[in-house]
């Protein structure tokens, strides 16, 4: 239902986001030479998150040029879908498909709350509104600037700032408890590979067949009942559920369908990522994986598909995917199948793999627990965001 905007809490207006935001178009060509270490695209802004915890450094080369700094809000353009949006705390050259905004004027609108306001649903869906082309849609600043939204005064504005960034500061501590917890288990699992003493094998022969590619169909602007995995499924602690698009139901789709139980490797990434596995643990019939990604037909008679998935993340496996990689690229490389059976692994009997798997289950349960804190926390958040903007209406 259509909000009325002529009812409006005291001090509250209604303004257009190009009034009171500016698209900062810096531009640095030479980053090295101006002293500017980080490089940000796409890939490095986690949906849902205003920490970029992740970049490349510029002594590696960059054909990108838009500067950004500290203070300002990165946007992505480009498949607004997938909901980036990160506040910058330090210095940095970031993708064209990447806007930067800053305040006009911070005495009007408060730079520290421009990244929630970007972060409201009625933002993503006018951005979502306002996006062209059918294999990459894309916004733009000259459609943004129109966006029309309630602001508060100066001294609500404040508050509304302190409650959200105190919410996001509560989301980030389970976060870093949650890395934190991620790197005990880590090693706890290569102290316990490393104790095995059993035959190794190459992966083809605890494989039933081939590794199988996935589909390659462009994901549509819209949702259609059917998804497609994004990259972000597959992390450095497994299969991680949420990372959807939206695709058309097609044949390729269909072939390449989902069913619980299936082990995942991606196939290209970047240097850090390539080679991360995932069993997709959902029950779901409505979602396939990407060409991006393999599926390996686990022999189940030899290996447990959850102590392969250990296997394959643990320091051993991703050394080998790291090494094994190729690619022009700096930022994207690639596995395939024959570097896939170069990857020789302890494969102890099914007794103790199961005795294994137990134990990091346990780990996982544990994990877990803490991302489900983190999950209500940024929930939370987000219904807080939306709630602030809502109150200026009577």
């Amino acid at each position: 239902m259509k909000q009325n905007l002529n009812k409006l809490a005291g001090g509250w207006k209604i303004v257009k986001f190009g009034d009171v935001v500016r698209n900062a178009n810096l531009v640095e060509r030479e980053p090295v030479k101006a002293g500017i270490e980080r490089i940000v695209g796409l890939e490095h802004i986690d949906p849902e998150n205003l920490h970029i915890s992740r970049w490349d450094s510029s002594e590696d080369g960059t054909s990108f040029t838009r500067k950004f700094i500290p203070g300002q809000t990165l946007f992505g353009k480009r498949r607004s879908y997938q909901r980036k949006v990160a506040f910058a705390e330090f210095e940095g050259i970031c993708s064209s498909d990447i806007l930067t905004f800053e305040s006009k004027n911070p005495k009007i609108l408060l730079p520290e709350l421009l990244p929630f306001i970007c972060q409201t649903d009625a933002f993503f869906n006018y951005a979502l509104g306002t996006s062209a082309g059918s294999l990459s849609p894309r916004t733009s600043w000259s459609a943004l600037q129109d966006f029309e939204f309630p602001l508060a005064p100066l001294e609500g504005q404040k508050r509304i700032v302190e409650i959200l960034w105190a919410a996001d500061n509560a989301a980030e501590g389970y976060q870093e408890a949650l890395n934190r917890y991620e790197i005990f288990v880590r090693c706890q699992l290569e102290q316990t590979l490393n104790s095995l003493n059993c035959q190794e094998m190459a992966l083809p022969n605890v494989l039933s067949g081939s590794p199988e590619s996935g589909c390659s169909a462009p994901p549509p602007p819209h949702e259609t009942g059917h998804w497609v995995l994004s990259l972000a499924a597959l992390s450095s602690s497994g299969y991680s559920r949420g990372n959807l698009k939206p695709i058309n139901k097609t044949d390729k789709m269909l072939n390449a369908r989902l069913s619980k139980g299936d082990l995942l490797i991606s196939r290209s990434n970047t240097v850090e990522m390539v080679g991360f596995a995932g069993i997709f643990y959902e029950d779901r019939a409505d979602v396939s994986f990407p060409d991006t990604m393999m599926r390996l037909p686990v022999n189940r008679e030899k290996v447990l598909p959850e102590y392969l998935e250990l296997v394959l993340l643990s320091k051993r496996g991703r050394r080998h995917m790291m090494q094994t990689a190729s690619g022009t690229s700096n930022s994207m490389k690639k596995i395939n199948r024959k570097t896939l059976s170069e990857f020789i692994f302890p494969v102890p009997d099914l007794e103790t793999q199961d005795r294994i798997v137990t134990t990091f289950s346990g780990y996982k349960a544990h994990r877990d627990a803490i991302n489900e804190h983190l999950l209500k926390t940024r929930s939370m958040l987000f219904a807080l965001n939306n709630q602030s903007t809502g109150a200026a209406y009577a």
